[in-house]
């Protein structure tokens, strides 16, 4: 959040199974409505697409659980709420399945300038711990991006644009706290 603030660059926050703890705990940083725009915490999965303009076709045939729904929440709020740089989570906190999809799988994006990167989790641990988890990893990604973007050169912003031309953007795998490997989506 630090690095926003010192940049003048807006945040927008969209989530689900975080339920509002993003946005909590960007609020908690003072300054921040010098960069945070607001959040939309679109638990329903119509949300998602009624206010956040993920495709209905992608949540009717993949659930809310999928990489590209949280691109497409991450987009959409960085869009509708008139941000530089968008957020989002979405996934599954338990205690049951959801969506054919196993407690604990949680997917966290940024939508950026240059394109959006999508992390997918496997987290263990009780509902909380999966939705603390959660906020930490999409703040990580967040902090990273913005790092990426203050020192990456051309050739870096030309590559990030061209994945999200090809409707791809970066998806990167996390199988565990810094163990991160990067490729296209």
């Amino acid at each position: 959040m630090r690095l926003l603030v010192g940049r003048a660059a807006t945040l927008a926050v969209a989530e689900s199974l975080t339920g509002g703890l993003v946005a909590a705990e960007l609020a908690a940083v003072p300054g921040a409505s010098r960069a945070f725009r607001g959040s939309v915490t679109a638990y329903a999965t119509e949300l998602k697409h009624e206010i956040l303009g993920v495709d209905a076709a992608l949540l009717a045939e993949r659930g809310a659980v999928d990489p590209d729904v949280a691109r497409g929440m991450a987009e959409g709020v960085r869009h509708r709420l008139g941000a530089d740089w968008g957020v989002a989570t979405t996934g599954v906190a338990g205690p049951t399945p959801q969506d054919g999809q196993p407690v604990g799988t949680v997917f966290v994006a940024v939508a950026g300038p240059s394109g959006a990167v999508v992390v997918p989790l496997r987290l263990s641990g009780d509902r909380g711990m999966i939705r603390r988890a959660s906020v930490a990893a999409v703040l990580e990604l967040l902090t990273a991006e913005l790092r990426r973007s203050t020192v990456a050169g051309p050739e870096s912003t030309t590559a990030a644009a061209e994945g999200q031309r090809n409707g791809k953007g970066r998806t990167a795998t996390r199988n565990g706290p810094g163990t991160t490997t990067g490729g296209q989506g």
